[in-house]
């Protein structure tokens, strides 16, 4: 099976909706181990998983790059990817810790927690960092991660630059290493699920 991948090139100037994006990867990431962690309960995660996301949907459409993939019929976006270029210098979200605060409720300390420990372990050296994949529960198992995946990893090859990320389960962990990457270290949050921390060279 085979898909269409769109390349969403996205810019200050260029206005864009990005409610479906958000809505999206509210909906994969919402009830995954971390976060679960972050808030128990799951009419809570429903109401407030949209807020959290859109931070950094929203940084990614300005200082990333964003790959989605639709539906043919229905033009419904099935799975999105979003990247950092981390080759040089950029900016955090605008007025992150305030939006934080908003969005993450009295899951806020674990947020910053969460935050301190994926600092802590991110690598130094020139790479692009993928911070989310996301691919719509009724489209999982499809090949929608896994063509997201090998767009961008094309381009990262042929230039010669990593990847990195961070791995939230164990079948994630598995597709990231049937794709190149591997494990450098695990995160442990507080009595919470583990992260592993994946690298992948570029290949010739």
């Amino acid at each position: 099976m085979t898909y269409a991948i769109q390349e969403l090139v996205i810019r200050d100037v260029t206005p864009v909706d990005t409610d479906e994006i958000t809505d999206l990867v509210a909906e994969a990431m919402r009830d995954g181990p971390v976060a679960r962690w972050l808030h128990s309960d799951p009419d809570v995660r429903r109401r407030e998983a949209p807020a959290y996301f859109s931070i950094f949907v929203e940084h990614a459409t300005r200082h990333g790059e964003v790959y989605a993939t639709a539906d043919a019929q229905t033009g419904r976006l099935s799975g999105v990817a979003l990247w950092f270029p981390l080759t040089s210098l950029i900016p955090p979200p605008i007025d992150y810790e305030r939006r934080l605060k908003e969005a993450a409720g009295d899951a806020f300390d674990r947020a910053c927690q969460l935050d301190a420990a994926i600092e802590e372990h991110h690598p130094l050296e020139p790479h692009h960092y993928l911070a989310f994949l996301a691919v719509r529960p009724d489209e999982q198992n499809r090949g929608v991660g896994s063509a997201l995946l090998d767009r961008h990893h094309a381009r990262l090859d042929h230039a010669g630059i990593p990847a990195y990320l961070e791995a939230n389960d164990p079948r994630n962990r598995d597709l990231y290493l049937r794709h190149g990457y591997q494990v450098r270290s695990v995160i442990e949050l507080p009595d919470g699920p583990p992260l592993w921390t994946m690298w992948r060279a570029p290949m010739a």
